[in-house]
């Protein structure tokens, strides 16, 4: 249905088709003026119609609002900074809690991306202090690089 990217290292914001027509997926884009960082979502073809609106934050924050049935479902793709960039770290977790916690309670969240190297405790605050789920967390290399990190208000599914 959808995959999320991060470091497009494209200019500007934007979307675009790529692939064949009948296999197409368009991807919703936000980058840097420097070509650096970049997040995207890749949305198959045949669920395009469901995509009711796309934020653009910031090159590191795109959050694109889907709809399933009769459920909202608001896709997140983030990049965090490299660690060792305090200012850089907390602009932008002080941006993804402002972004999550605007999203009404009824309404499911998937939070994916590359977090780089910000394991433990701040996403476990970042998850409980919006009363989320943290689903899965996969570590690349041993404690050197964090990705896909999914979660959604706990109150529906509890």
């Amino acid at each position: 249905m959808w995959h999320v990217s991060q470091e497009t290292r494209w200019r500007g914001s934007g979307c675009r088709f790529f692939g064949a027509i009948g296999k197409r997926y368009k991807l919703f884009r936000m980058g840097s003026k420097a070509k650096t960082d970049g997040v995207g979502i890749f949305v198959a073809e045949k669920w395009v119609h469901t995509v009711v609106s796309v934020e653009r934050h910031s090159e590191r924050v795109l959050v694109l609002k889907i709809v399933l049935g009769d459920c909202l479902l608001n896709v997140f793709t983030v990049y965090a900074p490299h660690s060792g960039k305090p200012d850089e770290e907390e602009s932008f977790w002080d941006d993804v809690f402002h972004s999550v916690s605007c999203i009404p309670q009824n309404e499911m969240v998937v939070f994916a991306g590359d977090m780089n190297e910000h394991i433990g405790s701040r996403i476990l605050e970042f998850a409980d202090g919006l009363n989320l789920v943290n689903c899965n967390t996969i570590v690349y290399e041993a404690g050197s690089q964090v990705g896909n990190i999914c979660s959604w208000p706990s109150e529906k599914y509890s």
